[in-house]
């Protein structure tokens, strides 16, 4: 919200908040504007082309939270300020905004936690229940979450990260629990609605932020318990889009093992950045004629797509398990030497 104030003049955001809540909110303000403001407003408006959605959002926000800030205690605060949107925009359109800055007064669940030193609070949660503990770590940031790990016997973790890979829906009450022993011993945290954590996804953040030996560890137990799971969670850790942290020398091994048709194919829905990074570590025939192919090919299926992707990421995991090149961002802040 800040960003938003700093990038806009006081008649540009008054400018955006009216004209996002429509032209009978923005004639009724006109009719309560001296002229010179009425004139400086005008002026912001014909001169605004597009606005970015988030910026608009931004502003509102803004704007509602003057209104609770300044008008509140005289006349209803968060009341009148409801009424007030709902009004300028009608139930639906007043609904999601007022909805995010109720989430926004929420007490954030474990928040006091994150400034445990990590080796300190896996000395703390080692003893519980690994169902408990993998609870705790779905609402640490990821890279807190790996230190902590990182921290337990490799049974332990294996365990944890068993469960956090089925962690879904926590009922309120489990989650209370957990929160008041916490509360009572080393941190001061409230209670917390059922949410969605954990998961396949969560497990490959997180294991995206674990040094290798742990990562080959906990693939190894997990590939001989549920090698779906295991591969399900590959696939997250690693996407086609991260060739492009490959290095140029490691981008060329890769190629002499790709054919030119998955390699086309695969690029259909690359970005820019990759596409430039391919084509710049191959021969200016071979860029020219997959270029003219891009240009040529037709509508094709998106599955066909992502299935040269992946032909193309179990190469690279290949070449990376031989040692001949190194894909980046994988294992903390490893250096390469």
């Amino acid at each position: 919200m800040a960003g938003a104030s700093d990038r806009f003049s006081g008649a540009q955001r008054a400018a955006v908040v009216m004209m996002a809540l429509g032209e009978q909110f923005t004639a009724d303000m006109f009719k309560r504007m001296d002229q010179e403001d009425i004139r400086r407003v005008g002026v912001a408006m014909s001169n605004m082309d597009q606005v970015n959605p988030e910026i608009v959002d931004s502003l509102l926000k803004e704007f509602l939270e003057k209104l609770r800030s300044e008008i509140g205690p005289m006349i209803g605060g968060d009341a009148t300020a409801r009424r007030a949107l709902q009004l300028a925009l009608g139930e639906e359109g007043a609904r999601a905004l007022l909805a995010e800055l109720d989430r926004a007064k929420e007490p954030v669940p474990f928040e006091r936690i994150k400034y445990v030193d990590s080796k300190t609070l896996a000395g703390f949660i080692r003893s519980e229940h690994p169902q408990t503990i993998a609870v705790i770590l779905a609402h640490l940031p990821k890279n807190k979450a790996a230190e902590v790990i990182r921290e337990f016997p490799e049974n332990l973790q294996y365990e944890v990260v068993s469960r956090l890979s089925n962690l879904e829906v926590i009922p309120p009450g489990i989650v209370e629990e957990i929160d008041t022993v916490l509360q009572r011993e080393i941190l001061s945290t409230e209670g917390l609605e059922a949410k969605q954590l954990g998961g396949v996804e969560a497990v490959a953040e997180l294991l995206n932020n674990c040094d290798k030996a742990t990562e080959e560890h906990i693939f190894s137990r997990l590939e001989e318990d549920d090698p779906d799971l295991a591969e399900q969670i590959r696939q997250l850790m690693f996407v086609f889009e991260d060739l492009v942290s490959i290095d140029d020398r490691g981008i060329r091994t890769l190629l002499k093992e790709v054919r030119n048709e998955d390699l086309t194919l695969a690029l259909k829905t690359s970005t820019e950045q990759l596409k430039t990074k391919i084509l710049s570590n191959v021969s200016e025939r071979a860029a020219a004629m997959i270029q003219e192919d891009l240009e040529v090919m037709g509508p094709v299926r998106l599955s066909e797509v992502e299935a040269a992707q992946q032909k193309i990421i179990q190469v690279a995991r290949r070449l990376e398990k031989e040692g001949k090149i190194v894909i980046g961002g994988k294992g903390g802040e490893d250096a390469l030497v």
